[in-house]
């Protein structure tokens, strides 16, 4: 997906702070927060959005949700929103799956 910016970022074809990367997801700051802290997790596999989803991703998926929990742990947030957005209407601007961690930090 050339066009994608998820995916040059996944490419490092884009300069990004990475807080998190595997074989498998990255995470990084939002660009425009909506928190204090803010962040989100994509997966290497460019997957357009949840509508996209199918059984194949169920252990991907999984990995997401577990590394949003330990890395808003380890930004210090108590409670947070996990958050993603699926399609125009639904308010999903970049066309690749993402999730927005959002909190803010008692560290």
């Amino acid at each position: 997906m050339t066009d994608c910016i998820f995916c040059k970022i996944n490419a490092i074809l884009t300069p990004t702070e990475f807080i998190y990367k595997d074989e498998e997801m990255s995470a990084f700051y939002d660009i425009s927060p909506k928190a204090p802290v803010h962040f989100m997790i994509i997966p290497k596999l460019h997957i357009e959005s949840m509508d996209a989803l199918t059984e194949q991703h169920i252990n991907l998926i999984g990995k997401m949700m577990l590394k949003a929990s330990t890395l808003a742990k380890e930004h210090g947030l108590k409670g947070y929103k996990v958050k993603i957005n699926t399609g125009v209407e639904g308010g999903q601007e970049v066309f690749h799956l993402h999730i927005h961690v959002l909190g803010r930090s008692y560290k």
